[in-house]
């Protein structure tokens, strides 16, 4: 026979340990919850950078091979020239001519043929632009009848219709960057732009202006 007193403590043991039971579970379904929302925020995590990186790699990826597309065919050139860049002098002489540009490669080259004349004298000018598929910019080689021998590539891309193009070359014995800039395209018409800096691009001096308008009728065209 057990007294109350056993009774008692027994009660006391069974309700510890349905306690500790209820304590158990709850303690499990915390941990179960902590390990999910854990899990769902690493997840997250990375999910976020690779999407982030998809977008850029894209963005990096863009196919030029076709910028130039736009200029193939015979345009009518007028051309501006600064006789001495860099010397303090504002001397201007113009030309005007001809220039035709024949696709090479499907687009991914093409090679421009420039002919003009005036006051000045003529200009006889050939300049051969190379597309490379693995950094996606262009390379503009550029030669004329004179000299007989190309000069530094310069290099560069469009964006938003816009292309830049840049070197480092050498004018009277002093290192210069070139900045060659293609801009206000239309079906029948663009601008070309040279620009050299003696100060490391700080500053730009304008010294070749040439606005070519598409010849009527040509049928060379890509419009």
């Amino acid at each position: 026979m057990l007294s109350i007193g056993s009774v008692g403590l027994g009660r006391v043991r069974i309700g510890v340990g349905v306690t500790l039971m209820h304590a158990l579970k709850h303690f499990r379904s915390c941990a179960l919850l902590c390990t999910a929302v854990v899990g769902l925020h690493s997840l997250q995590g990375h999910a976020q950078p690779k999407s982030e990186a998809s977008a850029q790699n894209s963005t990096a990826k863009r196919d030029g091979q076709h910028d130039f597309d736009f200029e193939i065919g015979t345009w009518k050139t007028h051309l501006r020239r600064l006789v001495h860049p860099l010397s303090g002098t504002n001397t201007w002489v113009e030309y005007d001519g001809v220039t035709v540009v024949r696709k090479v490669w499907d687009g991914r080259a093409n090679l421009v043929e420039l002919k003009v004349g005036g006051p000045a004298g003529h200009i006889e000018a050939l300049s051969l632009r190379l597309y490379n598929p693995q950094s996606h910019q262009w390379s503009l080689n550029f030669s004329n009848s004179k000299s007989g021998t190309i000069s530094p590539p310069t290099t560069g891309e469009f964006k938003n219709g816009r292309g830049e193009f840049y070197s480092q070359e050498t004018l009277n014995d002093r290192a210069i960057l070139v900045r060659f800039v293609i801009s206000d395209i239309t079906p029948t018409s663009c601008r070309f732009e040279q620009a050299f800096s003696e100060d490391g691009g700080k500053t730009w001096e304008v010294n070749w202006i040439a606005t070519d308008t598409r010849v009527q009728g040509d049928a060379e065209s890509v419009r």
